[in-house]
């Protein structure tokens, strides 16, 4: 009797890429005991439930009702990409709808860039620690990530002429805007930095943004993308799902002319178009809601939320401890002092029923920082993240 056939196994290319510990973490939304400041969600409450449903109803009503349920055009709809584009008008970015691809989420469109710009070995720069999911992307795509050294004010632009100058990297990754995960946004003078050295140097670079307009305190900061210098170097990411509601699985991706076609391509291969009921509902949405009213509402929320844990960190941190301020989005990244591994610290915190997420995984350095944690603040009303870093300072105490 021949031997059975050997089991197929995964492709090569996904043997690098690790789960991502956040991901794990939601698991932890079905205990409502555990205060979990692990997932970088949206505060569900703030959904804008009456004002979507009567836009799903607006779109499947009617003579046109039809339309919603058929295939589309891969760029997106029309009327949602003439509104996105209209915003990041007003904010500083003239774009034009042309100059837009809908995505199903700014995760799809990081995959897109990934599959249009890396072959594999390809470098890719990133500031250090940055985005999971982007690190994953890379991972997939079989690039070779090199970290950038930062400091308190985001990515420094001299550790970044080392890199490119050392490492010749096809692409920069980016999330300058309350970066995630360190909450850090990129000052103007170092914008025009990378700006001018992309220009220089010939790298692409990515500016994820889906904190942007979740600003606290402060003026805005010019998107890398305003800059003439890189104009046609910058590919930006934008999302809904901060704004409106992630389970729209929305967003969008604005490049220079040159690239959109293979990225209309790479976007065809991939799922042919975006749901078109789903852009339908949010063109709608657009066209019906007071957005920035919207936004200021989400914005005065989350601001108290953000001000609950910054109260509350002196006295749950350990003295020697350090921990960022931002002036948006939502996280908080701490640094515990001494010899500490903060996954295995967060063993003892879920036993206490509080949650974070250890630092190491955001790092793509051979050592990461193991004493790092990331807080978001957004989900939990202040008196819930006052009660959990409670519990968090009891465990730092034993």
């Amino acid at each position: 009797m021949p031997s059975p056939a050997p089991t197929p196994v995964p492709a090569r290319r996904l043997r690098g890429v690790a789960s991502s510990p956040v991901r794990e973490l939601l698991t932890l939304l079905d205990r409502p005991e555990v205060v979990s400041f692990a997932g970088g969600l949206p505060a569900p409450e703030l959904f804008d439930v009456d004002g979507l449903r009567a836009a799903f109803d607006a779109v499947l009503s009617g003579p046109a009702a039809r339309r919603g349920l058929q295939y589309a055009p891969t760029e997106g709809d029309p009327d949602l990409r003439a509104r996105v584009a209209g915003r990041m008008t007003a904010r500083g970015l003239p774009t034009a709808p042309t100059d837009l691809l809908v995505t199903t989420g700014s995760q799809q469109a990081l995959t897109l860039v990934t599959t249009a710009l890396l072959d594999p070995g390809a470098v890719v720069a990133v500031e250090d620690p940055t985005y999971l999911a982007a690190l994953q992307a890379f991972g997939l795509a079989g690039a070779r990530v090199v970290g950038v050294p930062s400091d308190e004010h985001g990515l420094d632009p001299d550790a970044l002429a080392d890199v490119v100058a050392r490492e010749r990297p096809t692409l920069l990754y980016l999330v300058p805007t309350f970066a995630n995960p360190t909450g850090r946004t990129l000052p103007a003078e170092r914008r025009v930095a990378v700006a001018e050295l992309a220009a220089r140097a010939g790298f692409w670079v990515v500016e994820d943004d889906p904190y942007g307009e979740l600003r606290y305190r402060g003026e805005p900061v010019a998107p890398l993308a305003a800059h003439p210098t890189a104009a046609d170097r910058v590919l930006y990411l934008g999302s809904f799902s901060k704004l409106a509601a992630p389970g729209l699985r929305l967003g969008w991706l604005r490049a220079p002319a040159a690239l959109l076609p293979v990225l209309t391509v790479a976007k065809q291969a991939a799922d042919l178009h975006t749901s078109t009921v789903d852009q339908a509902a949010a063109a709608v949405w657009l066209a019906r809601t007071d957005l920035d009213a919207h936004v200021r509402r989400l914005c005065a929320a989350y601001r108290e939320r953000r001000d609950a844990m910054a109260a509350a960190l002196p006295a749950t941190l350990p003295e020697g401890s350090t921990w960022s301020d931002p002036d948006g989005g939502m996280f908080v990244w701490a640094r515990l002092p001494g010899d500490v591994d903060t996954a295995d610290l967060l063993r003892e915190a879920l036993a206490a029923d509080v949650a974070f997420v250890p630092g190491a995984p955001f790092s793509c350095s051979p050592v990461p920082d193991r004493a790092a944690l990331r807080m978001s603040f957004t989900t939990n009303t202040p008196a819930t993240i006052t009660e959990g870093l409670h519990r968090l300072a009891g465990v730092l105490r034993r």
